[in-house]
């Protein structure tokens, strides 16, 4: 019997070797993990001892040469961010990427031996007789991971995504100068990646991109008309507050009260509805009565509630009303104890809802923390406070295309009712964008 060793990067790579070197009748005896040398420190220290042996006691069997191929053969590509003009990606980043997510679905399919077997059934070279290399079994049942799978698994997807990224800085590094400038803007304003990746796919798909990415006022003007048809769905229509109760929730600081005051003011003084206004607010300082002074000036009725019995009571008291606002607490949000708290006060069934108000001074990770337990719970509509405190706006275009929820309101400045307006696409898209001489 004769018995190579062979030190490789995966098993597929050895088969070629084994075939050329002890014939098709090999057989591959064990492999093994080790540790060697690694490059630039990027999973290059794993490689793979793979034994395999061939019997000599009788004829071998003659080694046959590849028979090449009569035409290429074409691969699909792995799509690639921000590909200029549906350019893919570099060839080995492409051979790289189609290898990792041939390991990856091997990985979670095959236990290692049949693995093993398949992989040299499969690399016969055309024209060549059919050999078993293992004995025949019965196809596998799912197996867990071992320790050794799952870290192989990691470091596959570890090198997917580094291979992706350096695929992506190529693509970007193509671009032209205003559409580079334009990411770079669509970074700024904390939009995601994957809204970015999104906006420049849609703007290539466009015949013309290629005239259009060197003209900035045309690519900045066809980006914001872009986002502009992302959330015209999103935006309220006259009839936004049809329920005859609503209320606010959201964490600490948002503006909450000033934002009632504002509607409340709206509510009376343009669209001339009769509104009644509940606060439950008791934990701040002065924040019953600032409300109580904004009622005292519209002429509104005002009711504090304490407990969700007295929230009852409050209703019945303004059931004559067209409109009733409820103010909240301002609470902590990632405690479920306060969040109950805060439920418990609203009065569930038909003709109300509740509307989330959330700063745009915060981050979009810090908002969806927020967000996300009431998006479970069916609240969709969000007022967006303290514009007039922030340059960066992405955030809202975030929240907007990722969890459905619907703008109302964007609210900026103290004075009431005049700095608040209802959400308008084009406003917002000349705000996140701003003007291409001026970026």
């Amino acid at each position: 019997m004769k018995v190579k060793r062979y030190l490789v990067g995966s098993v597929p790579e050895a088969l070629p070797m084994i075939r050329s070197e002890l014939g098709s009748d090999a057989v591959i005896l064990s492999t093994k993990e080790i540790k060697t040398g690694g490059f630039l420190g990027l999973f290059g220290k794993r490689r793979i001892e793979v034994i395999a042996a061939v019997e000599t006691g009788g004829a071998a069997a003659p080694v046959r040469k590849p028979v090449a191929p009569s035409a290429p053969i074409v691969r699909p590509a792995a799509p690639a961010a921000f590909a200029p003009n549906g350019a893919t990606p570099p060839l080995a980043a492409q051979a790289a990427m189609s290898a990792a997510d041939a390991m990856s679905a091997a990985a979670l399919e095959q236990p290692p031996a049949p693995r093993i077997a398949a992989s040299l059934a499969a690399s016969s070279y055309a024209g060549s007789p059919a050999h078993v290399l293992t004995s025949p079994a019965p196809a596998p049942t799912a197996q867990p991971l071992t320790g050794l799978q799952e870290e192989l698994l990691q470091e596959v997807r570890g090198l997917k995504t580094w291979m992706r990224q350096m695929s992506a800085q190529q693509a970007q590094a193509a671009l032209s100068g205003p559409a580079k400038k334009l990411l770079e803007r669509l970074e700024q304003q904390e939009v995601t990646v994957d809204c970015r990746e999104r906006l420049l796919q849609e703007l290539q798909a466009d015949p013309g991109f290629d005239a259009l990415s060197e003209d900035g006022e045309a690519l900045w003007k066809a980006a914001k008309e872009r986002i502009m048809d992302w959330l015209q769905p999103y935006e309220p229509n006259e009839d936004a507050f049809t329920p005859k109760a609503i209320h606010f929730v959201g964490p600490t600081g948002v503006g909450k009260t000033t934002t009632i005051a504002k509607l409340a003011a709206l509510e009376t003084l343009k669209n001339k509805r009769s509104v009644g206004l509940i606060t439950a607010d008791t934990y701040r300082i002065a924040a019953v009565d600032q409300l109580r002074t904004y009622g005292d000036i519209l002429g509104v009725p005002l009711e504090v509630v304490f407990s969700p019995a007295e929230t009852v009571r409050a209703f019945q008291q303004l059931a004559g009303r067209d409109l009733i606002l409820m103010d909240t607490a301002g609470r902590n949000y990632r405690s479920e104890l306060q969040i109950s708290e805060v439920s418990s006060l609203l009065r569930a069934g038909e003709g109300s809802e509740t509307c989330l108000v959330l700063s745009l001074t915060a981050r979009t990770s810090d908002m969806e923390a927020v967000a996300l337990p009431f998006i479970r719970n069916g609240v969709n509509k969000v007022i967006f406070t303290k514009l007039d405190e922030t340059r960066i706006y992405g955030s809202l275009l975030n929240l907007v295309l990722e969890h459905g929820l619907q703008p109302l309101y964007l609210a900026f400045g103290q004075t009431v009712p005049d700095d608040l307006e209802p959400f308008n696409s084009l406003k917002y898209s000349s705000l996140l964008l701003g003007d291409y001489e001026d970026v």
